[in-house]
C-alpha cells in the first residue's frame, strides 16, 4: 500500500512538472511584462526567469549563453578583453599596458581614456550584433577588465596587466577606469567593467590552478582588498571575476569569507561574479576541494559565483552537465540558480538589450567609432604621460642638437609585440620606437641593428659574434646610440611556455636585463659614445650595471600603438618626461623574499627596509621644480574630523613640464603600520616660473591604519606628512627628491566598516 502510495504521490508531481514545463515552452505572448520597458528592471528580470525550463535556466550560466528563441532571448558571448584598449577584435586603439597607465599617476585622465575605450566596444558591438541582438566573441559588451591584482613581486609574469604594487594607487586608478567604461547614465551601462581577479591572485604562474595561499587578515585588509572595496564601492562595478587560487582553504570561486561576506554583505555588491576560465574545474581537480565537478559547481554557486568561464577546451559542457546533475541530485537548489540568473540578466537588462535601441544612450554609437584619428591622438598622449625617466647624467637628454647619425640597436626597436604587450588588440597604424626616430629625426642618418635577440642569439650561437660586431660597427658610424631593449609579452606573461635563462612559465627567475642584452648594451657602451637605453618591458627590470654606465634611460613599458611617436619625442624633448614609478625596481631577487611567500613582510616600498635601484613614485624631469611649505590645518583633529594638506608647487626649470605631487603618510609605533603610504598624488601642468597651490583632503579610511587582526581603526597620535616628487629621501646617491614635511595629530579613536 506505501508504494502504491508513494508511486501516485510521484506520477502527480511528474505530471505537474511536465504541465509546468509544457507551459514554459509555450510561445510568449506580445504583452509579456518582460518585454516591456516602462516597468521596473527587476520585475521583468523576474518574469523572463519564471517562464524558463531548468535546462534553459542552465544554458544561460556559461560564457557561452545560447539563444531562447520561444522567448526572444539572443545567443551571448559573456567573455571579452579590454585591458589598455578592445582586446582580440581585431583593429582598435591600443594604450599603453596598464602598469604603464599607472605610470601616468593621472587618475582624470584614466577615466578619459576608458571613456574612448567603451565607445570602440559598443562601436564593435554594433558592427558585429546578431540581428536578434547576440554578440561574438570579443565583442560583447561584458568586459574582463581591469586587472587590480597587487604587483607584490617583479616575477610575476602578469604584472604587467596591474596598476603596480600599491593598494591606494591601484584603487584610485582603478576606480576611474570602471567609471569611465560603465558610463555615467542612471539607467544603462556603456559597458560592465569586470575587476579581477578576487583575490590575492598573484603568482606564480604554474601553480595557480592548485595554490592555497595563505593570508593573514592584516594584509587582506592593508593591500590585497582595498582596491576591490573602492571598484564596488565607490565606481559600483557591475560585475567581479573570481581567480584561480585558494585562499586560506576555500578556492575563490567558491569562498564564502570572499564572495559572501565581503563582496555581498560588506561591501552591499549588487552585480553578478563571475569565474576565472577553468577554475570551477579546478574546484575539484586542483584543490581537491570537492570529490567530483558536480560537488564544485554546487559550492560555487551556493558561495556567490554566477557565472561559468569554463576551459577554452571544453568551453562549459562539462559545467553545464554537471550543473544539471547537480541540481537533479539536490545538492543544488533551483533557487540558487534563480539568483544567479537574476543578477546576469538584471546586468543584460541594463546593458540595452532587451530594449527599442531608440531607449538606450549608447546605441547612437557607430561602428566606425574605433581607432579613430581622434583616439589615436589621445593614445600617444598617454604614451608620453606613461614614460620614466630614470637616468639623465649631465642632461644628456633632451638631444640638443640633431645627431648626424643615429644608431638603433636591440630586440625591442624595431618589434610590434613590445608596443602592445599582453591582452591587446591590433593598433591600425602602429609605430615602433625605430619608425619614430625616423619619423622625429629626418635629417639623421638612422641605421638600424638588432644585434641580438630578447633571450638569445638571432640564429645560430655561432652566428651570435656577427650579430654583435654588426651593431658595434653602426654604433661607431653613429653621433647618437638608442639602444631598445629589455622585456616582451612572448617571455613575460600569462601561463606561457618559456624555457630561458631568467624565466619560467611566464614568470621571471631573474630580474636582470636578458645576459644577450646586457653583453650587447656592454659592448656599444665601451664605444664612449652617448648612449640611451630605452627599457620596454612589463615588470621592473635590474639594470644594475647600465644604471653605473649609461648616462640616460628611459622606462616606456609596453607604450601601446603611438609608442614609438612618444619615445622619440621624449628624446627629442618635445615633452618633459613625468611619469612614475609604479613598483620597487630592486637590485636584485636576493632583496626579495621568496616568490610563494604571499606576505607583505620585505615586499614594496611599504614594506622594504632596503635600498632599492629605483624606488617607488620616482621619476625625472628636464625641468625643475620647488616645493614651498606644507600647510596642514587643523593641525590636531578628533578621530571622525577632515584634515588638509597644501603646498606651494613652482616650476623653476627652463621648459613647461608636468609634476606628479605625490602624498605619504607614516604613522610611528603604530605595530603593523607601512614604513610610509601613498594617501594623495596630483598631476599638474606648471608653465616655466608659474605656481601653483596642491590640496589634498584626509579623512575616513585615508587616515586609518589595520591592526594584526584585520580591523580597520583611526589611532590617535602624530602622522607625520610628507608631500613632494618622489618619496622622501628619493633615491641613494642622488639628490633628495623635492617636496616638504608636516606633521598633525589625531586625538581619540574609531573603528571604520570592513
Amino acid at each position: 500500500m506505501r508504494m502504491n502510495r508513494w508511486l501516485e504521490v510521484a506520477g502527480v508531481v511528474c505530471v505537474g512538472m511536465l504541465l509546468v514545463a509544457a507551459a514554459r515552452r509555450q510561445e510568449m505572448p506580445a504583452d509579456a511584462a518582460y518585454k516591456n520597458p516602462r516597468l521596473p528592471v527587476e520585475e521583468r528580470v523576474n518574469d523572463l526567469i519564471s517562464r524558463m525550463t531548468l535546462e534553459e535556466k542552465v544554458s544561460q550560466l556559461g560564457q557561452t549563453a545560447d539563444a531562447i528563441p520561444r522567448l526572444g532571448v539572443p545567443e551571448y558571448n559573456w567573455w571579452n578583453e579590454g585591458l589598455h584598449g578592445v582586446a582580440r577584435a581585431g583593429t582598435a586603439v591600443v594604450f599603453p599596458q596598464a602598469i604603464g597607465l599607472a605610470a601616468t599617476f593621472d587618475e582624470p585622465w584614466m577615466k578619459r581614456l576608458a571613456e574612448v575605450i567603451s565607445t570602440e566596444f559598443r562601436a564593435k558591438y554594433a558592427a558585429t550584433r546578431h540581428a536578434d541582438g547576440g554578440a561574438d566573441w570579443y565583442r560583447g559588451l561584458t568586459v574582463w577588465s581591469p586587472n587590480i591584482n597587487i604587483f607584490r613581486d617583479p616575477r610575476w609574469g602578469r604584472g604587467q596587466e596591474t596598476y603596480g604594487e600599491d593598494p591606494y594607487l591601484t584603487a584610485r586608478m582603478g576606480v576611474a577606469f570602471v567609471t569611465g567604461l560603465q558610463g555615467d547614465d542612471p539607467l544603462h551601462w556603456k559597458v560592465v567593467a569586470t575587476p579581477k581577479h578576487f583575490a590575492v591572485h598573484s603568482g606564480p604562474e604554474a601553480t595557480r590552478h592548485e595554490v592555497d595561499v595563505q593570508v593573514s587578515r592584516h594584509d587582506m585588509e592593508e593591500t590585497y582588498l582595498p582596491a576591490f572595496r573602492a571598484t564596488v564601492m565607490e565606481a559600483h562595478a557591475g560585475s567581479v571575476m573570481c581567480a584561480y587560487n585558494s585562499v586560506n582553504g576555500q578556492p575563490a570561486c567558491g569562498n564564502m569569507a570572499l564572495l559572501e561576506e565581503h563582496l555581498r554583505k560588506d561591501w552591499g555588491f549588487q552585480g553578478y561574479v563571475v569565474s576565472d576560465c577553468g577554475a570551477i574545474a579546478d574546484i575539484p581537480d586542483g584543490h581537491h576541494f570537492t570529490k567530483t565537478i558536480e560537488g564544485g559547481v554546487a559550492a560555487a554557486f551556493e558561495a556567490g559565483t554566477d557565472l561559468v568561464c569554463g576551459s577554452p577546451r571544453t568551453r562549459v559542457q562539462r559545467e553545464r552537465e554537471a550543473l544539471i546533475a547537480a541540481m537533479h541530485s539536490g545538492i543544488l537548489p533551483e533557487s540558487v540558480i534563480d539568483r544567479s540568473l537574476r543578477r546576469l540578466f538584471m546586468a543584460r537588462f541594463r546593458l540595452g538589450m532587451f530594449d527599442p535601441p531608440a531607449l538606450d544612450p549608447y546605441s547612437r554609437i557607430a561602428p566606425s567609432e574605433f581607432d579613430t584619428e581622434d583616439h589615436r591622438r589621445l593614445a600617444l598622449e598617454t604614451a608620453r604621460k606613461s614614460i620614466v625617466l630614470l637616468k639623465n647624467e649631465g642632461g644628456m637628454l633632451p638631444i640638443q642638437k640633431t645627431p648626424g647619425a643615429i644608431a638603433v640597436i636591440g630586440p625591442n626597436a624595431d618589434n610590434l609585440d613590445a608596443l602592445v604587450g599582453n591582452y591587446a588588440g591590433t593598433p591600425g597604424q602602429p609605430v615602433t620606437v625605430l619608425a619614430g626616430i625616423r619619423a622625429r629625426f629626418p635629417e639623421a642618418r638612422v641605421e638600424y641593428v638588432q644585434g641580438t635577440g630578447l633571450v638569445g642569439p638571432l640564429t645560430r650561437t655561432d652566428a651570435r659574434v656577427d650579430e654583435e660586431r654588426q651593431a658595434v660597427e653602426a654604433a661607431k658610424r653613429a653621433d647618437l646610440v638608442v639602444a631598445v631593449m629589455g622585456l616582451s609579452p612572448r617571455i613575460e606573461g600569462e601561463e606561457m611556455e618559456v624555457h630561458a635563462e631568467g624565466f619560467s612559465g611566464g614568470d621571471r627567475t631573474s630580474l636582470d636585463l636578458p645576459k644577450p642584452q646586457e653583453r650587447l648594451l656592454e659592448l656599444v657602451t665601451a664605444l664612449r659614445k652617448p648612449t640611451v637605453l630605452v627599457l620596454m618591458s612589463g615588470s621592473a627590470v635590474a639594470v644594475n650595471w647600465a644604471d653605473a654606465h649609461v648616462p640616460a634611460i628611459l622606462e616606456a613599458w609596453y607604450p601601446g600603438g603611438e609608442g614609438g611617436t612618444a619615445v622619440a619625442e621624449a628624446l627629442a624633448g618635445d615633452f618633459s618626461p613625468a611619469g612614475r614609478l609604479p613598483i620597487t625596481f630592486y637590485k636584485s631577487i636576493e632583496q626579495l623574499p621568496p616568490f610563494d611567500d604571499y606576505s607583505m613582510a620585505k615586499r614594496t616600498y611599504r614594506y622594504f627596509g632596503g635600498k632599492p635601484l629605483y624606488p617607488f613614485g620616482y621619476g625625472l624631469s628636464y625641468t625643475k621644480f620647488e616645493y614651498g611649505r606644507a600647510r596642514v590645518g587643523p593641525e590636531e583633529i578628533e578621530s571622525d574630523e577632515t584634515v588638509t594638506v597644501s603646498v606651494e608647487v613652482k616650476n623653476t626649470g627652463a621648459m613647461d613640464g608636468e609634476e606628479v605631487v605625490e602624498l605619504y603618510l607614516r604613522h610611528a609605533g603604530f605595530e603593523g603600520a607601512p614604513i610610509r603610504a601613498l594617501s594623495g598624488f596630483s598631476r599638474v601642468t606648471l608653465h616655466r616660473g608659474e605656481t601653483r597651490t596642491v590640496t589634498f583632503s584626509l579623512g575616513g579610511r585615508a587616515l586609518s591604519m589595520v591592526d594584526r587582526e584585520g580591523h580597520r581603526r583611526i589611532v590617535p597620535g602624530k602622522v607625520e606628512v610628507w608631500v613632494g616628487g618622489g618619496q622622501p629621501g628619493g633615491r641613494a646617491g642622488l639628490k633628495k627628491a623635492a617636496g616638504a614635511k608636516a606633521e598633525f595629530v589625531i586625538h581619540g579613536e574609531r573603528g571604520l566598516p570592513d
